[in-house]
């Protein structure tokens, strides 16, 4: 089995939209470099960049 991990020790990131800090999950553990927002709702609600 593998070694259990605390919460406060996965990775994190901060939301292209909402600008809000999310933890690492599961279901992201393949594709977590490219992983930008925190929910479904703030992928549909991108805020525009402006360069």
């Amino acid at each position: 089995m593998p070694k259990m991990r605390k919460k406060g020790d996965l990775p994190s990131k901060i939301c292209a939209s909402c600008g809000l800090p999310f933890n690492w999950r599961k279901k992201w553990a393949r594709d977590w470099d490219n992983v930008r927002y925190c929910s479904d709702r703030c992928k549909r609600t991108k805020v525009e960049t402006k360069s």
